[in-house]
């Protein structure tokens, strides 16, 4: 007869974050003890942290952080959309969104030497990763800095956390169009801020791509110059934020209702969950 019941499966679940079943052998591994349980889990758990190692982290969350004139955005990342929309790993984005913006770390190295908890980033996700049983990891730590910061979260699930994360740097203007810009950033995913941080580099691959196709298609010799131009604008506008037709208003682009606003945007960042 089971030394344990139902409720107590539940609040084991509800604790550790782990699985049905993985709780259910823990309970019945440690007669019932629920801290007993919990042990088990996070040892059971550590000891396959090595078996983890080559799994794929598909999942997880973004997470913001704005505090006056810096802005921080923080991936989270696990195996499944399970342990993502589960209370104990929100909490754990939360707590290390807040040790990396406490510390001032802003690259993935630095936050995990992070203070956490009387210990750091880096163990914490390690013990925590142990009780969900899933391999969990800190993929992107990326920071702004300006007079204001906008943060958006977009949930591509109504049942999931926030799985796009955009952070906006910006002075001057209107703050309203400076986060209608960073839902469109969201949306659109632009690569640049202007033409010019777009690399020689991938400028002049463009313009080749363009000139070839533009010859397989047996455009006329004289016409070449012309289409290529046109083609790598139209590169441009795709990839460059400024360049874009603007989302609410797409007979503008973004850098005509920024001028408008007053609002001048120095940077920004963009984190999808698994991109």
């Amino acid at each position: 007869m089971a030394n344990y019941t139902a409720a107590d499966v539940k609040a084991l679940r509800e604790r550790s974050g782990a699985g049905m079943m993985d709780c259910k052998k823990a309970l019945e591994e440690t007669d019932g003890d629920l801290e007993k349980a919990m042990e088990a889990l996070r040892l059971k758990g550590l000891k396959g942290v090595t078996k983890r190692e080559g799994r794929a982290t598909s999942e997880g969350l973004v997470v913001s952080r704005v505090n006056g004139g810096k802005g921080l955005l923080i991936e989270l990342a696990c195996e499944t959309d399970f342990v993502a929309k589960g209370d104990k790993f929100i909490s754990l984005a939360e707590k290390v969104a807040d040790a990396i913006s406490d510390g001032g770390a802003t690259t993935v190295e630095d936050a995990m030497k992070a203070p956490m908890g009387g210990s750091t980033v880096e163990e914490e996700i390690t013990n925590e990763a142990a009780i969900l049983g899933e391999k969990v990891e800190l993929r992107k730590v990326a920071a702004v800095e300006d007079e204001q910061i906008d943060a958006y979260m977009h949930r591509t699930s109504k049942d999931l956390p926030p799985q796009v994360g955009v952070l906006l740097a910006f002075s001057g203007g209107d703050a309203s169009v400076a986060h209608d810009v960073a839902v469109h950033i969201a949306a659109f995913s632009p690569e640049y801020m202007s033409r010019e941080d777009v690399p020689q580099e991938i400028v002049e691959k463009e313009r080749s791509i363009a000139e070839e196709t533009a010859r397989n298609e047996g455009k006329p010799e004289q016409a070449l110059a012309k289409i290529v131009e046109g083609r790598v604008t139209g590169f441009f506008k795709e990839s460059v934020l400024l360049e874009q037709a603007f989302a609410k208003d797409p007979k503008q682009s973004v850098g005509q209702v920024l001028e408008n606003a007053g609002v001048k945007v120095s940077s920004f960042v963009r984190v999808r969950v698994g991109a």
